[in-house]
């Protein structure tokens, strides 16, 4: 079992920073990625980055790329998600998610991952 607790969220005004943190406890496979998703209201659930453990390849939804930087702490079993230059459609609630198997490329984009945090709301103000 494997348990994520998300910190970080908050209310920022457009144009600003945050910085998502994910503690991950528990057994975690070699194998394993470790994923932020979000949910605006009235939305589905959609990916927003991925990192893999295997090679620390990267991946990021098109909306973010470029403003957000997803990175991994080891030592501290930790995933991060810098998130800059945010915008309005950015809020959303995020949330920390790891999958125990392998994916590639767009098969890290999908939302069939083992294990999810509660969740952290971000509300960017215009």
């Amino acid at each position: 079992q494997v348990q994520l607790v998300e910190s970080g969220g908050g209310l920022v005004q457009a144009g600003g920073s945050l910085r998502l943190s994910c503690a991950a406890s528990g057994r975690i496979f070699s194998n394993y990625v470790m994923g932020w998703f979000r949910q605006a209201p009235g939305k589905e659930r959609e990916f927003v980055a991925a990192i893999r453990e295997s090679d620390r390849s990267v991946y990021y939804a098109s909306s973010v790329k470029g403003r957000f930087t997803i990175s991994r702490d080891n030592a501290k079993n930790t995933v991060y998600v810098q998130m800059n230059s945010l915008k309005a459609e950015d809020t959303a609630v995020y949330y920390c998610a790891v999958r125990s198997s392998f994916c590639s490329g767009y098969g890290c984009y999908r939302d069939d991952y083992n294990y999810w945090g509660q969740g952290t709301q971000v509300t960017v103000s215009s």
